[in-house]
Formats: structure tokens, C-alpha cells, sequence
């Protein structure tokens, strides 16, 4: 009896906690709807099959940096590597995949490097008590060294069959990015996981209550490189080659997708479907502003009035109440 009335209290206090997270999306939400609209009135193709697979080719990135910036947030750090992981990674994809190694040998050190790299900044953040923005600054140049040196110019190549699988006219991507979600889920049932939001909204009174705090940011930074890592294998696939410099502007990118989602930069605040809705969001702007003519410069522009409409509009509703 005690384990089904444990259980009930669990869900009464479940829903109440995601819709008070969910409060400064809503709105995010609606927006997205509008230019979804939008999108498919000028771009008809969206709505047949091979429309769409393309739509989700060039989200995916965006989705993964955007996921990869927010769970770092979400425990109150941030990283200014996240492009030049996403450099990295595809460099890494586009020497390794094509040799001995073959496909399996270079995802696997896409992975092992985006794990490893992820870890050992966060252990130095965590451990070393180093600002995460000056680590990860500082890190940024030695990675995109490392990029570099791999492959001083674009070049390279990804196996036919793989940019064909992940960039064709198949919904691999949105397939990848349904999975990578459903396991985003599966790790917040776990310690680390449970633990992420506190490690983020009030560390000290979750260390003190007995929390792994250190462990659940180091495991974000892994978690986070990962995705970076993973997002430039996919870029590689979709371009047929490495470039070391592709992924410059996934880091401010990356940024302003989450803040659109509502995380905050101050940790605890936010879900990963609002980071999810923002990079959503920040792809449909770039894609219907195209579509309308918009010059570079002009398209600069709104992103930015909309990204600070988008965090100013909540702080000035809290003001007024």
C-alpha cells in the first residue's frame, strides 16, 4: 500500500512540475506553429515526404548543438567550444570512415573523442573550480588547433552509402533525433539525471542533501561532446567531406537556440523540448527569411530583435507582476 500511495503522490507531483517548467515556452510553442504555417505555405514541398526529410536534415545539427548548450545550462555552466567540437567531429568522420577503421571504427571515435573531451572539461570546470566560460574558451582554440591539424583544408570523404542513408531523401534524421530525445528521457530516470536540475537551481543544498553534484555536471560536459561530436559526423555525411572550420557558427547558435527555449543562463531553468522548440525555431526563421528575400545582413538582423524579444518579453511579464 505504501509503495502505490508513494507512487501516486510521484505522479500528482510530476504534471504540476512540468507545466510550472513549461510556463515561459508556451508561448515559444505558439510561435514555432506560426512559422511552421509559414514555412509550408512558401515551401509547399515541407508537407511530401522527401520536403520533409530535407527540412529535417538541416535541423538536426542545429537540434543536437542546441540540446548539447542546454544540458551544460541547465547545470549552470556553458561552453564556447561546442563549434569547434562540431569541427572536430566531423573531420574526425571524414579521415577515419574511408580507411581501415571503415564506418564503425570512425563513429566510434567521433564518440569516443566527443566523450572524452566532453569529460575532461568538466572535470577541470568541476574539480579545479575554473569558470566555465574560460575553460571552455581556452578550449575552443586547442580543439579547433586539433581540427586543424587533422585536416589543414577541407577535404576528406564519408562512404557513399552513409551520406546517402542520413542525408537522402530518407527521414533518417528526424528518426535519430526521435531516438536521441527517447534516451534524452531514459537518463533523467537515472541518478545522474535526477540530479541534473538540482546540480543547476541550488548546488550547495544538493550537495548537502546528498546529491552527486560533481558527478551529474561532469557527465553533462560527456554527454554534451557527444552530441557536439555527433553533430558534426552529420554534417560531414551531408557534405561528403571534413571541413575544419564547419562548425564556427553552431556555438552562438547553439546559445541563442536555448535561450529562445527558455533555459536560463543562471541553471535549473528550462526543458530540453524548449531547447528542441528554439533550435526549431531559429531553423524556420533562417529557412522563411530566405524564402522572402532577405539579405544576410537583414537576416542577422531580425534573428537578433527576435532572440532578445524572445528573453526580454519574460523578464519584463515577471517585472510587472
Amino acid at each position: 500500500m505504501s509503495t502505490v500511495g508513494s507512487s501516486r503522490q510521484t505522479g500528482a507531483l510530476y504534471w504540476p512540475v512540468q507545466l510550472r517548467r513549461n510556463v515561459g515556452v508556451r508561448g515559444l510553442f505558439a510561435v514555432v506553429m506560426a512559422f511552421v504555417v509559414a514555412y509550408g505555405v512558401l515551401f509547399p514541398g515541407l508537407l511530401t515526404g522527401s520536403g520533409f526529410a530535407k527540412f529535417t536534415q538541416s535541423w538536426f545539427p542545429l537540434a543536437l548543438v542546441a540540446m548539447a548548450q542546454a544540458i551544460l545550462m541547465l547545470t549552470g555552466g556553458i561552453s564556447l567550444a561546442i563549434g569547434a567540437m562540431v569541427s572536430l567531429g566531423a573531420v574526425i568522420a571524414a579521415t577515419i570512415m574511408t580507411g581501415p577503421l571503415g564506418v564503425a571504427g570512425g563513429a566510434a571515435a567521433v564518440a569516443l573523442t566527443g566523450l572524452g573531451i566532453g569529460a575532461a572539461t568538466g572535470l577541470i570546470v568541476v574539480k579545479l573550480r575554473l569558470p566555465a566560460i574560460v575553460v571552455t574558451l581556452a578550449g575552443s582554440f586547442i580543439i579547433g588547433g586539433a581540427a586543424l591539424l587533422i585536416l589543414p583544408r577541407p577535404g576528406g570523404a564519408i562512404p557513399e552509402w552513409l551520406s546517402d542513408l542520413l542525408a537522402g531523401n530518407t527521414p533518417a534524421a528526424f528518426v535519430l533525433l526521435v531516438l536521441i530525445v527517447l534516451l534524452w528521457k531514459l537518463y533523467l530516470a537515472t541518478p545522474l539525471g535526477l540530479s541534473l536540475y538540482a546540480a543547476g537551481e541550488n548546488p550547495v543544498g544538493a550537495y548537502r542533501s546528498g546529491v552527486p553534484v560533481d558527478g551529474a555536471r561532469i557527465a553533462a560536459y560527456a554527454i554534451s561532446g557527444l552530441l557536439c561530436t555527433g553533430a558534426g559526423l552529420f554534417v560531414a555525411a551531408q557534405t561528403g567531406s571534413g571541413d575544419p572550420v564547419i562548425g564556427t557558427a553552431f556555438t552562438l547558435n547553439s546559445i541563442a537556440a536555448a535561450v529562445l527555449g527558455g533555459i536560463g543562463f543562471l541553471g535549473g531553468q528550462g526543458t530540453m523540448r524548449g531547447a528542441l522548440a528554439g533550435s526549431l525555431l531559429l531553423s524556420l526563421m533562417i529557412s522563411v527569411m530566405f524564402f522572402l528575400g532577405f539579405t544576410p545582413v537583414a537576416q542577422y538582423v531580425a534573428q537578433g530583435l527576435i532572440i532578445i524579444g524572445a528573453v526580454a518579453i519574460p523578464q519584463f511579464r515577471k517585472v510587472q507582476q
